[in-house]
């Protein structure tokens, strides 16, 4: 009788045990199996993409795409999981692989791996007459270029560690905007650049608002750009106003939808008074037209 007793603990864990590793199976392969959901889904170079995953168990999501990290954060119902993310305008066409890792609840991490083609982007190409200073600069505006570049690394080096931005992004002035992102720019006779933002047709004198919340991490003139307001919007994400005649905000200046920012001007390297608008993920350059037609949830 004693024996018998003895035995019954043990015989009940072997179902429990294959109960538990049924459930992780099933768990896991749940988790594997949902995909991520892209909008728009025709991914095309330049296109800033809104990456969406159902891993209600999930304690954190992250991942890498295209050489940069993604940080996923969840939605308000805490169900599903959402990330800002796009392709560079620089980027070549052809296959790409999305990898996530996905933390759950159980401490059993999870790797996703997605297959996302990207489409080729056709751009126009400008030809532009400046001032020569701005294609063949003096040793004294070197100087001020190299600077320049030196305060940008820095500034884009860090990011909120959460989006800060709240719904879908404005326009950032009332002006009629031009097809110019990613235009190959010949300055002067010689091919100087992409053209990495959308510019506007902005008299000097019009009121330039923020196209979302976030925090300003740079209002000061720089050799290019002239004056300049830079908003960190989380997560790797910027927004950057260049040209203005007058800046009324100042760093570490936290802005809402629609605040004024400065007006626009013909500062820096420009042909005429306009608002150059760019927008910056993780180093890469963003289409702000398709930004502007995104759908984004409010209070992420």
């Amino acid at each position: 009788m004693t024996r018998v007793l003895a035995r019954r603990p043990t015989l009940c864990l072997f179902p429990l045990a294959l109960f538990l590793a049924v459930a992780l199976l099933l768990q896991a392969q749940s988790a594997t199996s949902t995909p991520v959901q892209l909008t728009p889904p025709t991914v095309i170079v330049g296109s800033p993409e809104l990456l969406r995953i159902a891993v209600p168990d999930a304690t954190s999501i992250d991942g890498e795409w295209l050489g940069r990290t993604i940080q996923f954060f969840p939605s308000p119902d805490h169900r599903t999981w959402l990330a800002l993310a796009g392709v560079d305008v620089e980027q070549p066409a052809g296959p790409s692989s999305l990898v996530l890792h996905i933390h759950l609840r159980n401490n059993n991490p999870l790797d996703l791996t997605q297959s996302i083609d990207i489409y080729p982007a056709h751009y126009r190409t400008g030809i532009l007459t400046v001032p020569p200073k701005f294609v063949s600069p003096g040793p004294d505006e070197l100087k001020q270029i190299e600077a320049d570049r030196l305060l940008k690394e820095k500034i884009f080096a860090a990011t909120a560690g959460q989006p800060l931005w709240s719904g879908s992004f404005r326009a950032p002035v009332q002006a009629p905007p031009t097809d110019s992102f990613g235009t190959r720019r010949t300055f002067n006779g010689k091919l100087a650049s992409i053209h990495k933002g959308m510019d506007f047709r902005a008299p000097a004198g019009t009121t330039v608002r923020a196209a979302n919340s976030g925090t300003v991490i740079l209002a000061r003139p720089l050799y290019y750009e002239g004056n300049c307001v830079v908003i960190d919007h989380g997560l790797g994400l910027y927004t950057d106003y260049l040209h203005f005649s007058r800046i009324d905000v100042h760093e570490g200046q936290h802005v809402h939808a629609g605040d004024a920012l400065g007006l626009s001007g013909a500062t820096g390297r420009v042909t005429g008074p306009h608002l150059h608008w760019a927008v910056r993920w993780q180093g890469a350059y963003l289409d702000p037209a398709k930004l502007l037609r995104l759908p984004l949830p409010a209070n992420p």
